[in-house]
């Protein structure tokens, strides 16, 4: 149990430390979006074709067109986004919060409520604004991890560990019904061929895993590579490939941890050292010590699973570049010709209702009928007032929200409602998050909050 809640921890700070980045990677691009002579070259950048070719093979195309970077963004580096998402939702699911049946349910039945509301309240705005945008409904369903536990975090030790737990456990699950979303809506014509041939090797790559015993993180990089490539060309958002290729990483260690230590208590007592003192004078180790310690360092490598591997080598390639680069490539909004009331009617007004008002009203209206029905209790050393600081968190969905717009709103044509959707988005999102954190300030406890769980 100390172990999980150190983990709790420590995936709540790197994820605090990598809202930092993504706030001004936002900004930035904000004002290179709008700053006369910078915005030129801002657009230029973003239609530059990406290649990496042998031969007349283009890794990087789409049914043989270059990607432009754009492109190459939002459909390679966000299909290594969803890789990690997917193996962190594998990793709850087998040893995490949602391994466990009581556990997980209050914080995925509030993530359905937190999903099925904002689009009711974003759907109902959209025909009172007699609006051509609903097909961007599924906007606002997203919560982005890592600002609200980063506003979380700003409160310190106040905030209770079941609290953070919540959030955290709802956001995953929050995440799973995003890639559902984009998996089964967000498609295009589909060639059959292609997608044949990558659940082909999804499920090679699968029995390797588990038949074959495969832990050779580079074999799973290049069928991924060739399954990811496939997607692109199949009429299947490629990200969703980066969640089904996770799925296919073993979690098992090549070595159980019974026999590792075991193995390195034999190695330990066979390290050769010829008379007393030595280790405390030499500082070259010989040809045997050497041999003994390059075997220790691979029993040490196979310990770790493919999957937790995979995981610890992507958190921070992920949330202090990928995602930031994202922000910068998606949220530049040109607002020097817009209109004020661009802000408060359309689909801004559509996603700031569906995240500030939908999000909170999903979250915290099932997570109460869940308590009150007696299918989970209240999260420990938490009140009503908490867990409704808490729900109003939810409604900060940037970077997934981000992303079903840009899937939304595609072409020359859907660009001004894009840059609305994108106001919307950071406007709903601030004053979730303002408003969240202002609620939790006023309602958590003025001392440290309890740290263990009963």
């Amino acid at each position: 149990m100390d172990n999980f809640f150190f983990s709790i921890r420590t995936t709540i700070k790197r994820f605090a430390s990598g809202s930092n980045v993504l706030i001004v990677a936002t900004l930035l691009a904000l004002v290179c979006a709008n700053v006369p002579g910078i915005r030129e070259y801002y657009n230029w950048f973003w239609e530059l074709p990406v290649e990496l070719k042998l031969g007349s093979f283009n890794l990087f195309s789409h049914n043989g067109h270059p990607m432009t970077m754009l492109e190459f963004v939002n459909d390679a580096l966000m299909a290594v986004f969803f890789f990690s998402i997917g193996c962190e939702i594998k990793r709850e699911v087998l040893i995490g919060e949602l391994s466990s049946f009581r556990q997980a349910l209050l914080p995925i039945i509030a993530a359905c409520g937190g999903m099925i509301f904002p689009v009711l309240v974003f759907y109902g705005i959209g025909i009172w604004e007699g609006g051509d945008f609903l097909n961007g409904c599924a906007i606002p369903m997203a919560t982005d991890i890592a600002f609200s536990l980063g506003v979380l975090t700003m409160l310190g030790k106040r905030v209770p560990i079941s609290l953070k737990v919540f959030l955290t456990t709802l956001a995953v699950a929050d995440d799973i019904g995003g890639i559902l979303v984009i998996a089964i809506f967000y498609g295009s014509t589909i060639n059959f061929t292609y997608l044949l041939s990558a659940f082909g090797l999804l499920l090679f790559l699968a029995i390797s895993g588990s038949v074959f015993h495969i832990r050779r993180n580079p074999y799973y990089i290049v069928f991924g590579i060739a399954i990811w490539y496939l997607f692109v060309n199949s009429g299947i958002h490629p990200t969703i490939s980066g969640v089904l290729i996770a799925f296919c990483v073993p979690a098992t260690p090549k070595i159980a941890p019974k026999s590792f230590l075991e193995k390195m208590e034999r190695l330990v007592k066979r390290f050769p050292v010829r008379e007393e003192g030595e280790l405390e004078t030499r500082t070259m180790m010989t040809a045997n010590q050497l041999d003994w310690v390059n075997e220790i360092n691979t029993s040490s490598n196979q310990i770790v699973s493919p999957l937790q591997k995979f995981e610890e080598m992507l958190a921070g390639v992920v949330n202090m570049f990928i995602i930031p680069f994202f922000a910068f490539a998606n949220a530049g909004i040109y607002m020097l010709d817009m209109e004020p009331s661009a802000a408060y009617s359309g689909v801004a007004l559509a996603i700031i209702g569906g995240l500030f008002i939908g999000k909170f009203t999903g979250i915290f209206l099932f997570s109460w009928a869940t308590i009150k029905c007696g299918f989970a209790r209240m999260p420990l050393h938490s009140t009503w007032k908490m867990l409704a600081s808490v729900s109003m968190l939810g409604g900060i969905g940037f970077t997934v929200s981000l992303f079903i717009a840009t899937l939304s709103f595609k072409g020359p044509d859907a660009a001004s409602v894009l840059n609305d959707a994108k106001l919307g988005i950071i406007l709903g999102s601030l004053i979730s998050g303002i408003v969240g954190f202002l609620l939790l300030k006023a309602t958590l406890p003025k001392e440290a909050a309890e740290e263990v769980e009963e």
